[in-house]
Formats: structure tokens, C-alpha cells, sequence
């Protein structure tokens, strides 16, 4: 089968999970986005199972290729610039890929197999977040690591469905200084 298509078609899924949710990624959908002759995507995927893993697998070579652009950051000033560009991301150029990753998440509630491909993503997020704190220079234990990392997961839905109102309440609205406040909070003042 051909590699390119393959790719293209799941670059579809993923715009069409981003776009309709779960409910909304069927064959033809797939088909439609990617602009190819109906029935293209259940010759590469014969399943929904199999389009969904292929979705999955898509979003977990972006994330790989995202994280390895990161460079680590010198000091806590730099930490805090790459936090905020990630949570930027979010709502910007990531959004699709982020709203495909938590239809993905849902689906993976009720299905094993699916969730053994997404959890490299979420697990990376811990390794590399940590080693990024500690990069940073701040004095790092698991605990504090995970916390910064989880305060960002938690953000994630509020900045994708963009509420003013939510985004003011959780100091999303500012993204430098929710990232300071996340790291004053875990770390103290710095």
C-alpha cells in the first residue's frame, strides 16, 4: 500500500475526529476530508478499530516529532517560554491534533488496545516535562514534576473550547502568568 496515502488518509482522521468528534469518523468521512474515491480508507483500515489505532499512531508520531524540536530550556525563564508556546499551541496550530488526542482519549476509556498506543503520549509528557524542570535548574522530585505537568493536562480542555468567562477564572487568559503561578505554586517564588 502506498505510504504517502496511508499518512494523508490519517491526517484526515485526525481532522475529521477534530471536527466531528468520534461519532463522526466513518470511512466515508475519512474519504471525504482526504479527497479520495469512496471506499479509499477501508482498503487501508477495514475497521473502525483499525481507523481509530491508525488515528492514534498519527498523533503519537507528532507528538514525538513536536517534543524533538524542543530544546531544553537554560534556566526558569526559559521554562516558563516553553511552557506558554505549548499552551499556545493548544489553540493555535496544535488544536486540531489536540481535539483529535482527547476523542482518542475517550474511545481509549472503553478500549484497551487503544489506549496501549496514546499512553507513550501522556507518559512522554511526565519524562520530558520533568527533565525539562530539571534543565531548568528547578529542584525537581517526581511529585513536583507531575504536579506542573498536570496543571498543563488540566488546562488543555479549557483552552480549546475557549470559554472567556472559564479562561478568566483559571488564569488562562494570561498564559505568562499562569505558567508563573504553576511554578511559584509547585516550586515557590523564583
Amino acid at each position: 500500500m502506498n505510504p504517502k496515502r496511508r499518512d494523508r488518509l490519517r491526517d484526515a482522521a485526525i481532522e475529521v475526529l477534530a471536527a466531528a468528534g468520534g461519532r463522526g469518523l466513518t470511512h466515508r468521512a475519512v474519504d471525504a476530508q482526504a479527497g479520495v474515491p469512496a471506499g479509499t480508507t477501508k482498503n487501508y483500515f477495514p475497521t473502525r478499530e483499525s481507523l481509530l489505532a491508525a488515528a492514534a499512531e498519527r498523533c503519537l508520531e507528532h507528538y514525538r516529532d513536536v517534543r524533538a524540536a524542543v530544546a531544553p530550556p537554560a534556566d526558569r525563564d526559559g521554562l516558563v517560554a516553553l511552557l506558554r508556546s505549548l499552551l499556545e499551541d493548544v489553540a493555535g496550530p496544535g488544536r486540531a491534533r489536540l481535539l483529535a488526542y482527547l476523542e482518542l482519549q475517550a474511545e481509549a476509556a472503553r478500549k484497551p488496545a487503544l489506549a496501549a498506543v496514546l499512553d507513550p503520549i501522556a507518559a512522554g509528557d511526565f519524562a520530558g516535562l520533568e527533565l525539562a524542570q530539571r534543565a531548568a535548574g528547578l529542584p525537581v522530585t517526581p511529585e513536583r514534576a507531575a504536579a506542573v505537568t498536570l496543571a498543563l493536562h488540566a488546562a488543555i480542555p479549557h483552552l480549546l473550547s475557549g470559554g472567556p468567562a472559564t479562561l478568566a477564572a483559571a488564569g488562562l487568559d494570561d498564559l505568562d502568568a499562569f505558567v508563573h503561578g504553576v511554578l511559584e505554586a509547585v516550586y515557590g517564588a523564583g
